[in-house]
């Protein structure tokens, strides 16, 4: 469900990326500099490496700076300019961006810590070009040039927003004013860096006796930590929604339930609190009534207002969804507890007799299903379906260097010419990454020596193999990855021009469309069939147990989408009608929320703000995964109509919306892939509403 643009908070002023070939070759022998379109040597890097690197790229651009600084007034060009600053960003980004897999990933303490000291510094830095004079001036004077003003298409896109961004950065402040902002910039910087770590930090768990491990599966079980008889039951993803929706012990789930939502909550609400004064602040000192309408404004949205219409309607369309769906609940709860007066669920009951009623109502069972989607079946059929849609090979690079044996790195051909990497790493462990999400390693980019090549990673936690068992996905992960690898597809098809533009260098509320549409072919009995087999005995995914998949889809889409519009709206009412200076508490704004929006009253004691994640990359702007699953579904409409293993929808597909980047307006990239204005149709049909 996450992007992360390569180091997401260094996107400030310039659309961070990372690139100019001139920096790079000083530093040969370190394995996070490369020379041009050599994969980096993951495995070799020290914390000296990551140190020396930061330095260099940091030291070399400030060379470029100072070349595009003294170009003579009359002599600026697209290329001595804009190019030259395309360059300078995607040199950061070619270094931040492997530095932050290092920081989600690498097993070794001492190069996480120093990766976490690098990313601050880049941070910083990126901040400081976002409020360099010198470099905003340089750009203005080439936008009255005639070259510019004759410019048309990408690179006159190029120009006009990096003045604009430059602007809503600062540029209408006085130097005074503008120092303020960058110290601002700066604590966003690390407060956003902070609020992640406190996250990936937190090593809650629960001791279980076997007693309250009833019902559980039981490879989940032998894959547990144990103390005595007692299991260790923790906090990450996989663990915590497998004992949500098999633990028979109420009272286990609760407790669960409540350090799953206390996550970080102890220095994390804290860290939340000054977030979002520092973001006011910032917005007011540009001019912005609100964090969010300095957000909204350089989105497709433009205006909270905007969001907020679409958040209530989207609240009075699925009200009536979420009470059917708590109703199918209730009754599911009532014959399991044999009490008819029961009224309400609880929200740590919910995935339980969720998964009650699939079993009972829709004789789905999820365990039984999971055993048709091992790990690497489901990645054979991911890869069979995105080469045939896109007309793309993928081939594994034996011993790759990587940061850790699990991962792997995969080449991508199209018409027999590499055109890009991507790495994929999909088991959990301590101290890497909790959630699934792809990571930019390098963007897709013109440059003197021939096109960059593009590189991503998925970093995933996905159930990993046990002994005498191989790893199997349930049929929501397999759903996980084929989004998350949209974002990769995103990345490595593009054939954009500047690294600014490439790839996932789209809006934000737009970026997560290309992953949710992919996420169909999970759906599909015909993508399904191709990969979809039993582990042991090879029986392909019986069509009547994919139709009670298909029957169930829509089971609890109310409640689902209702949880979707909590975060939106918690994430917007922060940021655009909050007062973090005030006595209410974001704890008292999750409760009212909660209460008014999902069918499941607040658990008092529990602080799920504290763990959001998307509140540092996403602030004000969580509604985009709703907002952008309109586009997405809107978009595959197409392929339904034409069949959705159609490779000539798939190629126009690719070379209309992924290829493209943000070389135009999302807008009217959609409407020329649909031959049409966008509507929401398919969007609440996909809801079954």
């Amino acid at each position: 469900m996450s992007i992360h643009t390569s180091f997401a908070p260094v996107r400030a002023g310039l659309t961070l990326v990372v690139s100019s070939l001139t920096v790079l070759s000083v530093s040969a022998a370190n394995p996070l500099m490369p020379a041009f379109n050599q994969p980096i040597a993951f495995s070799k890097v020290t914390k000296a490496d990551v140190q020396q690197a930061t330095a260099t790229v940091i030291a070399g651009t400030k060379t470029s700076l100072n070349a595009i600084y003294s170009v003579p007034t009359g002599k600026r060009t697209f290329t001595n300019t804009m190019v030259a600053l395309d360059n300078l960003s995607d040199d950061i980004d070619r270094v931040a961006g492997p530095i932050s897999i290092l920081f989600n990933a690498s097993p070794d303490s001492t190069i996480r810590n120093q990766a976490q000291k690098s990313l601050a510094q880049i941070s910083k830095y990126g901040n400081e070009l976002a409020l360099d004079e010198k470099l905003y001036r340089a750009i203005k004077d080439y936008s009255k040039s005639k070259e510019a003003l004759a410019l048309t298409g990408a690179r006159k896109k190029f120009v006009t927003e990096t003045i604009e961004e430059y602007e809503r950065n600062g540029f209408a402040l006085t130097p005074e004013k503008r120092k303020e902002l960058q110290k601002l910039n700066d604590k966003i910087g690390d407060l956003s860096i902070a609020f992640g770590a406190n996250i990936a930090k937190d090593q809650s768990f629960l001791m279980v006796s076997e007693a309250d491990m009833k019902g559980l599966p039981e490879d989940f079980k032998k894959s547990r930590t144990k103390a005595g008889d007692a299991y260790r039951i923790t906090v990450d993803g996989p663990t915590y929604s497998t004992f949500m929706k098999y633990a028979e012990s109420e009272p286990m789930r609760k407790q669960l339930y409540t350090l799953y939502n206390n996550r970080a909550a102890d220095t994390n609400l804290e860290v939340l609190k000054q977030l979002l004064i520092e973001r006011q602040k910032k917005a007011q000192l540009l001019g912005y009534k609100t964090y969010a309408a300095y957000q909204t404004s350089s989105r497709m949205a433009k205006t909270p207002e905007t969001v907020w219409a679409f958040e209530t309607k989207l609240v009075d369309r699925v009200k009536q969804k979420s009470q059917q769906d708590l109703e199918e609940l209730l009754v599911v709860k009532r014959a399991y507890l044999k009490d008819p007066s029961v009224k309400t669920i609880a929200p740590w009951e919910s995935s339980f007799y969720s998964n009650l009623l699939m079993k009972d109502k829709y004789q789905l069972d999820a365990e039984k299903v999971k055993e048709y989607f091992e790990v690497n079946h489901v990645v054979d059929g991911l890869f069979q379906t995105t080469q045939q849609l896109f007309g793309l090979k993928f081939n594994e690079v034996k011993d790759a260097s990587v940061w850790h044996k699990d991962a792997r790195m995969f080449e991508v051909q199209r018409d027999g010419k590499l055109i890009g990497r991507f790495y994929l790493d999909l088991f959990p462990r301590d101290n890497k990454y909790t959630h699934a999400a792809c990571f930019g390693i390098e963007s897709g980019k013109a440059t003197a020596k021939g096109y960059q090549l593009p590189t991503a990673a998925l970093l995933c936690n996905f159930n990993a193999p046990t002994p005498g068992k191989p790893a199997l996905m349930s049929h929501s992960q397999v759903v996980t990855f084929f989004h998350e690898f949209g974002h990769v597809m995103h990345n490595l098809v593009t054939t954009v021009e500047l690294s600014s533009q490439s790839g996932t260098s789209v809006k934000r509320d737009f970026v997560e469309a290309p992953s949710q549409i992919l996420e169909n072919w999970a759906w599909n009995y015909d993508a399904l069939k191709t990969f979809a087999k039993h582990y042991q005995t090879g029986e392909v995914l019986p069509k009547p147990l994919y139709d009670k998949m298909w029957a169930a889809r829509n089971v609890g889409s109310g409640i689902g989408a209702s949880q979707q519009i909590l975060y939106g709206t918690l994430d917007m009412t922060l940021h655009d009608k909050f007062d973090p200076n005030g006595t209410e508490t974001t704890t008292e704004v999750l409760k009212k929320l909660q209460n008014q929006i999902t069918p499941f009253a607040y658990l008092d004691g529990t602080n799920m703000q504290a763990a959001f994640g998307h509140l540092t990359g996403y602030g004000a702007g969580y509604y985009g995964y709703m907002w952008s699953k309109v586009y997405a579904e809107d978009m595959f409409s197409v392929f339904e109509k034409n069949g959705v293993m159609d490779q000539k929808t798939g190629l126009r597909y690719r070379d209309l919306i992924l290829a493209k980047g943000g070389t135009d307006d999302e807008y009217q990239l959609v409407k020329n892939f649909l031959g049409r204005e966008p509507n929401q149709e398919a969007f609440f049909k996909s809801l079954g509403l």
